[in-house]
């Protein structure tokens, strides 16, 4: 009797799951969903904001071009979301300083030489605890410096508080307005009795400002060092038009940015950035990776070494070729949009996946970019009045189209692992090396060395910057004797590679 009643039993959860199941698979109504949401929304938020880091804060939801904030020594030179928190942004940031050698054996190395004395630097780039670390290298090295965010969501409050708290003037926070990011630009450009003589940007938005309203400053600024290939392209347009009026590097192609920040970043934050936002399964699930670039190789490779099923789009055959060789298949986006579980964008272009794309997505499908730029998916075309917008989290959105089909888009198809995750410290340690480098190259450059145009990294700079990394793996490098140096051509310090070695 005991095993006909376990049996019954077991019969019924059985029909309860396959009832539940079946009820689970049906679209729910518009009420339904709309409750549904509210508590996902409410029991999301709370426990993200209780996992998060204190940038997550939204106390005070007052602007802070409203607020009047001053530092501890009185200075009141930044707009930043709250100053108190700069204490917990000192600690973040002194957690990067350990896993960036490469700068602090910099600033050790030069610290006396000041190389950039005299320096006023103007940047814009992502303002996180690396970058802060960056920053009061380029400090410790004699530059002035004046910062603003090259992405709305992608600043730490608490690091922009530590560094306003530190003396530096900074313009950022995280979620700010399309006109908030204009006006913190113009607020770091733009201050009486200052003028830059340097440009640090990462997406090219503070240069094109500058080129914008203030094109005087140009007869006083010694270059531009460009991290983005979103900003390298938009330099290149200016160069071949005549425009370009002083000498810029191109960061994003040197070697040690694009082999390193480019592939090796992106192969661990793009799993970051989907399981903060989504909790989502890479098992099994068909992806689709639109480009196969430096970015896209990083993506598809953490996809597949996690069970997903990857399928790659690339307009470049060799970049194409690469991927079929590396057991990706090539495809057409069309092909496949019906069927994919998650879509990622990492190509720098725009359009390319449009609202026909959107509309064809299956119910569920997960939708984001890591390119630098919010171009690539055509977030625009879904703020119509048949579609419904629901946020569930912070930087995660349901879009739902009328039959009850919902997308989730990340971050409005801003750059996924910036906005929703943090991007690994050490790699980021190769790329600021890298910019202040560049930006000691170029300051220091006598008049001639550079004209009006792009230039990359010299090479024994890239293998300096990758050198400076080494002894924190313990690792010894092979030195060439005499006669080995000789057989090659080479010098034995370097440079071991000409400029047009590709290294794959």
């Amino acid at each position: 009797k005991p095993d006909v009643t376990l049996k019954a039993l077991l019969s019924g959860k059985q029909i309860q799951f396959a009832d539940q199941k079946q009820e689970f698979n049906k679209r729910p109504t518009k009420i339904g969903r709309r409750s549904l949401s509210r508590s996902i929304s409410q029991s999301s938020t709370d426990s993200y904001s209780s996992a998060a880091s204190y940038t997550d804060s939204s106390d005070d939801e007052t602007s802070p071009r409203d607020k009047q904030q001053k530092n501890s020594k009185g200075n009141g030179d930044f707009c930043i979301k709250n100053i108190k928190q700069a204490d917990f942004g000192r600690r973040e940031i002194e957690i990067a300083e350990q896993e960036m050698p490469a700068l602090m054996a910099l600033r050790k190395r030069a610290q006396g030489e000041k190389p950039l004395a005299g320096a006023k630097v103007v940047g814009c780039t992502h303002i996180t605890a690396q970058t802060a670390v960056l920053m009061e290298t380029l400090s410790a090295l004699g530059a002035q410096c004046r910062w603003a965010a090259c992405n709305i969501y992608s600043t730490q409050n608490e690091v922009a508080a530590a560094l306003a708290e530190g003396g530096f003037s900074v313009f950022a926070w995280k979620g700010e307005s399309e006109d908030d990011f204009w006006w913190c630009i113009d607020r770091c450009v733009n201050l009486e009795g200052w003028q830059p003589n340097m440009i640090l940007d990462d997406g090219g938005d503070l240069t094109h400002w500058i080129y914008k309203k203030y094109p005087n400053m140009f007869k006083k600024i010694k270059g531009i060092v460009e991290e983005s290939v979103t900003g390298v392209h938009r330099l290149y347009q200016l160069s071949k038009a005549g425009k370009l009026c002083v000498p810029a590097m191109n960061v994003n192609d040197s070697v040690t940015k694009q082999k390193f920040d480019n592939l090796y970043c992106c192969r661990e934050s793009i799993l970051d950035g989907l399981k903060r936002t989504t909790d989502v399964m890479f098992g099994g699930k068909q992806v689709v990776v639109c480009g196969y670039g430096e970015v896209g190789k990083g993506c598809c490779a953490a996809l597949k070494a996690m069970g997903s099923i990857v399928y790659v789009t690339e307009i470049d055959p060799i970049c194409a070729l690469q991927a079929c060789m590396d057991g990706f298949r090539l495809v057409k986006l069309n092909e496949v949009i019906r069927q994919v579980d998650i879509v990622i964008t990492c190509t720098g272009n725009k359009n390319v996946v449009v609202r026909e794309y959107l509309d064809r997505m299956k119910n569920g499908c997960i939708v984001c970019n890591m390119g630098h730029s919010n171009t690539e998916i055509d977030v625009a075309s879904l703020r119509t009045p048949e579609l419904t917008w629901e946020r569930v989290r912070s930087q995660v959105d349901h879009v739902i189209w009328p039959d009850g089909k919902r997308i989730v888009l990340l971050a409005e198809g801003r750059l996924l692992n910036l906005s929703c995750s943090t991007v690994p410290t050490f790699v980021l340690s190769i790329t600021a090396t890298t910019q202040a480098l560049a930006l000691i190259e170029l300051y220091n450059a006598p008049e001639g060395r550079y004209k009006q145009d792009v230039y990359l990294l010299p090479k024994k700079m890239d293998e300096y910057v990758a050198s400076l990394h080494l002894p924190t793996f313990d690792a010894h490098l092979t030195e060439l004797t005499d006669e080995q140096a000789k057989y090659l051509g080479l010098n034995k310090n370097g440079p071991f590679k000409p400029n047009y070695y590709r290294y794959y």
